[in-house]
């Protein structure tokens, strides 16, 4: 079962089975690469030694030059960052409610059935984004209206194709957004934001406007890579479009194993406070080292056959979300969206025709990784 998930070789393999850490730089400075599975899961529990306290700085590249907040609950430690994510969380586990599921599963059935009406269709920017984006309208509760605006950004809220910043237009935004709700609040996450409190104060306009920056940025191109990811597979591999409609049961694992893949977040960024040594490498105090998810998903000691997409792969104990106290809050929702996607294709869709495609390519000094797509037609064929 292999596709264009995998149409390159593992750019993390050798270095992995060889020294467990790859040096690359980013921004002009060296960032160890921590590499395998068990590595990675201990440095992400670790957060003494392996901290997230580096507002900017927790993403890589580096968000410094295009947002002015630190992201919660994101870029702080426990135990204060549990706190942040109490606040946060009864919104995000709206995706596990029967009506969320509900208006999901129907807004995916919609854009297919346009979509099969249609001779092509652009996967990323004419499917993938408005997915995306009014997904993410039913779970926070705002109106489709705004998830209109949110079509328009394109795929990354900070920074688009041209490399150009888009920050300061989404703080703007924001702030525009929590004035509103200040005045006139209603039932959706930004009004929430607005009345909720941090260890019995009220959140700051800057708490607030750090959980809307990571609202918007934490969980859009990881979904639509994953979406596109997967119509690219499925397209390429037709006969496990047909073992999900064989019996669609299957889909909870396949989904699973599709983030596994796809991997959608390369890696994550985290300080040591202290001096610190990784198989034999010195990381000095201040230092930022990388959490390399990708790679921790392909190792051969924990997957067998990384390189093949195993639809009944179990146990699958992947850490695209991350793993320990800062797995990703958005979890639920993506799983949502990707098990959506799957069930209506299996219900309405008969093939997929790749008519064209321009694969998404992570280019660094010491590796180039395939990430999923930057534009995918298909042609949908009715079941």
């Amino acid at each position: 079962m292999r596709g264009p998930i995998h149409s390159q070789p593992d750019p993390f393999g050798e270095a992995r089975r060889k020294d467990g850490i790859l040096v690359n730089e980013f921004q002009g400075k060296p960032v160890p690469m921590i590499l395998r599975h068990e590595d990675v899961r201990r440095a992400a529990r670790d957060w003494q030694t392996f901290s997230s306290d580096a507002p900017l700085r927790i993403p890589i590249p580096s968000e410094e030059t295009v947002r002015t907040v630190r992201q919660l609950p994101l870029e702080i430690d426990p135990p204060a960052h549990g706190d942040y994510r109490a606040v946060a969380e009864p919104f995000f586990n709206r995706a596990k409610l029967p009506e969320v599921v509900a208006e999901v599963e129907a807004l995916v059935r919609k854009l297919v059935s346009k979509a099969l009406e249609r001779e092509s269709v652009e996967i990323v920017r004419e499917f993938a984004i408005p997915l995306q984006s009014r997904a993410l309208a039913r779970l926070i509760h705002m109106p489709e209206s705004e998830a209109e605006i949110w079509i328009g950004w394109g795929t990354h809220v900070f920074r688009e194709g041209d490399g150009k910043s888009k920050g300061a237009a989404l703080e703007t935004y924001l702030n525009g957004l929590f004035d509103h709700a200040e005045a006139s609040p209603g039932d959706d996450f930004f009004s929430a934001l607005t009345q909720a409190t941090f260890r019995g104060r009220r959140l700051t306009r800057e708490e607030m406007l750090g959980y809307g920056s990571i609202m918007f940025a934490g969980g859009r191109d990881t979904i639509i890579n994953s979406i596109s990811g997967v119509i690219g597979h499925l397209s390429a591999n037709p006969q496990d479009l047909e073992y999900l409609r064989e019996d669609p049961k299957r889909i909870v694992n396949a989904s699973e194993e599709f983030f596994r893949a796809i991997s959608p977040v390369t890696h994550i960024g985290r300080v040591c406070p202290q001096r610190t040594e990784i198989h034999g490498l010195e990381v000095a105090p201040g230092s930022l080292v990388s959490l390399c998810f990708a790679s921790a998903n392909h190792d051969e000691s924990v997957f067998p056959s990384p390189e093949e997409v195993r639809l009944d792969r179990k146990p699958n104990p992947h850490v695209a979300f991350g793993f320990g106290p800062h797995l990703c809050l958005g979890a639920a929702h993506a799983r949502l969206v990707v098990r959506s996607l799957l069930k209506c294709l299996c219900e309405q869709v008969g093939s997929i025709e790749t008519l064209a495609a321009e694969e998404k390519v992570e280019c660094e000094e010491r590796y180039d990784r395939p990430l999923a797509y930057d534009s995918l037609t298909v042609r949908f064929a009715a079941l």
